[in-house]
């Protein structure tokens, strides 16, 4: 019994209804060309700091997906160093941060290369700088060889294993790669965001590596969006958007590889997601854009580098509350010096006691600032 897509005799000749989903590739193209029309009003600085904003997102959220939480100022300070940005809290980073922000920003950056093995090899040498997944040694910068059996996702316990899915033979990895290569690497009258969608589900179907195959499926996709936008800046993410649709992600992969090979439902699925990652942009250029009002507005206030430090965090979405604690921990000082730091900048309309009462006093930045 053929239970997967890439047993069936005709892999991977993938077919699909384009007028089921004209209009939603019609509006993402609409979407993404306003977004690029904003982007490029905005001038040289804020470009930067929105670029900077959807690089950390992307690699942040590319690895909730997979259950690994990196840290938001390691990811932040290594995609500056790597584009040449000036950031006054830069820290120094992880090897594996390092790794995930490399891959990624090769992605865009050269999105206009051709793909190669070797290229891949790099993306998941990187990925794993250590050679293992947690505890595990994996083959790295290879293909995988499934000697300790065959390549599944599942779910559950020891007791109850649930398969989701189960990936192609090992030897049939230089053969199912090298055609995906090719088509990766021929020029189409395909449309690229449909290349994009296509990409995705082809490569992790294959599912060519021991680890790491989701993470570069999203680069992938990535490379393509970016070439679809005819730009190596990105303004929205799609592992974000797919975070948030975590679930619905999942069941329709599933589906979609549990079925045949007429792929409109996933690409379907794919238009909306992209939809909705270009919609949510708008959140994020608020935020750039009341970052740059913020320091306009305050240009002439004497703050020092600890302030300065601390604003910009809160510009920056600062998670949960700031106390006079938390200011002393982050900015390395006494608590003294972090009461004097918030009572002046109080004094310099810059920031301002919460309304919300409880057991500590809690500090935000002033509305009207």
């Amino acid at each position: 019994m053929k239970l997967y897509i890439h047993q069936l005799d005709q892999w991977p000749n993938f077919t699909w209804q384009t007028n089921e989903f004209l209009n939603s590739l019609s509006e993402v193209r609409n979407l993404q060309g306003r977004l690029m029309g904003k982007m490029e009003a905005l001038g040289f600085e804020l470009r930067n700091e929105a670029q900077l904003e959807t690089f950390t997102l992307d690699v942040l959220k590319s690895s909730e997906i997979e259950g690994e939480h990196l840290d938001l100022n390691e990811v932040r300070s290594s995609i500056a160093k790597k584009l040449g940005f000036e950031l006054s809290d830069s820290i120094d980073s992880d090897r594996n941060v390092d790794g995930v922000v490399e891959m990624t920003l090769d992605a865009t950056q050269h999105c206009f290369d051709p793909l190669s093995k070797e290229r891949l090899f790099n993306w998941h040498a990187a990925l794993f700088p250590t050679g293992r997944s947690g505890l595990h040694r994996i083959t790295v910068a290879d293909w995988r060889t499934d000697n300790n059996g065959p390549m599944r996702v599942i779910s559950g316990t020891m007791n109850k294993v649930n398969i989701h899915f189960q990936a192609p033979d090992a030897t049939l990895l230089d053969q199912y790669m090298d055609q995906f290569l090719t088509w990766f690497n021929t020029e189409h009258t395909l449309d690229l965001v449909l290349k994009a969608a296509i990409a995705h589900l082809w490569f992790i179907t294959i599912h060519p590596f021991d680890d790491g195959n989701g993470r570069i499926a999203r680069a992938l996709t990535d490379l393509l969006l970016a070439r679809s936008d005819k730009s190596n800046q990105r303004f929205y993410s799609m592992s974000a958007q797919i975070r948030i649709e975590r679930k619905q992600y999942y069941d329709i992969l599933e589906k979609t590889q549990k079925g045949d090979l007429n792929i409109t439902v996933w690409l379907n699925w794919f238009l909306s997601c992209l939809t909705n990652a270009l919609r949510a942009t708008d959140t994020l250029l608020n935020r750039v854009l009341q970052k740059a009002e913020f320091w306009r507005t305050h240009a002439k206030t004497s703050l020092n580098e600890r302030q300065k430090k601390l604003v910009n965090k809160l510009l920056d979405g600062f998670e949960g509350k700031l106390t006079s604690s938390k200011w002393a921990k982050i900015a390395k000082c006494s608590k003294d010096t972090a009461i004097r730091d918030i009572n002046d900048l109080i004094l310099k309309d810059v920031l301002q006691k919460e309304l919300a009462g409880g057991r500590s006093t809690n500090y935000e930045l002033k509305k009207n600032s």
